[in-house]
């Protein structure tokens, strides 16, 4: 009998969190284990906001999955990277199958496509060992946060089966508006942060679906929702009673934050 799982957002920020010490939210990863989730799951869905697709779409991986280095110009060390987690065919169409049923479908599989770096960053840091399987998940962003939401709600069946919801995002993602290292936090940046985690600790779920109109400087904190949508799987994973609790905040950048969150189902 596999234990429930909680689900989780976390903001895994710029890839330098892969090789660089300095960034306040590698210690937290690292201390994922320890500190966060004793529990070792069975398998991991990762919904990253570096897989857009038209359709969802889960890669069905057998062996080893592949490391995608979907970024540029960042130092050499970074694209000898690797994370070669097993993949996890298995999950992928029992995902398949819970969104088809819940008319989400149809639902695509692709059998080529690795981790990309809002999966594999965050995960060599958390389970380093890179020996649980994992599946991806895609969003759509031509969908709104309520649709995401709801495939949340048709995940949720998967963390009584030891699985962990993952959503692998950013709270805040403008990269138009970061700042050198060590600038101030951006007052409208805060701002946005600060009514995401008052609006999750309180269960305004529907101002969370609806945050472009609801938060102040929603458009600002993400003109582009891909990185916020993975929020939304997550949250709807645990339900509509969600308890949610902020488990890191810091900031780089000026404008990013890694503030990420925990999200329980009441017994």
């Amino acid at each position: 009998m596999a234990a429930k799982m909680d689900s989780f957002f976390v903001s895994h920020g710029s890839p330098m969190l892969s090789i660089d010490e300095s960034v306040p939210a590698r210690g937290f990863f690292k201390l994922w284990k320890s500190q966060v989730l004793q529990t070792i799951p069975r398998a991991i869905l990762v919904i990253s906001g570096h897989w857009d697709t038209s359709a969802p779409t889960v890669n069905v991986i057998s062996g080893p999955n592949d490391t995608i280095y979907d970024f540029y110009g960042f130092p050499k060390s970074m694209y000898k990277l690797k994370y070669p987690a097993p993949g996890a065919p298995e999950l992928a169409r029992r995902v398949k199958e819970l969104l088809q049923g819940a008319g989400f479908g149809p639902v695509k599989e692709d059998k080529a496509r690795g981790l990309d770096h809002g999966a594999w960053v965050p995960l060599m840091l958390m389970y380093p060992e890179a020996n649980i399987p994992v599946c991806q998940l895609s969003v759509q962003t031509k969908k709104d946060g309520t649709y995401h939401y709801n495939m949340g709600k048709a995940l949720a069946p998967l963390r009584d089966e030891g699985v962990l919801v993952l959503g692998s995002g950013s709270a805040t993602h403008n990269l138009r508006t970061m700042g050198p290292g060590g600038s101030p936090i951006a007052s409208w940046a805060l701002e946005f942060d600060t009514w995401l985690t008052e609006s999750l600790i309180n269960g305004r779920h529907e101002d969370v679906n609806h945050y472009e109109d609801k938060a102040p400087h929603g458009r600002m904190a993400h003109p582009w929702p891909d990185h916020f949508y993975p929020l939304h799987v997550a949250l709807g994973a645990a339900g509509e009673q969600a308890k949610a609790e902020l488990i890191h905040n810091t900031w780089t950048n000026s404008s990013m934050s890694y503030s990420s969150y925990r999200f329980t189902t009441p017994n």
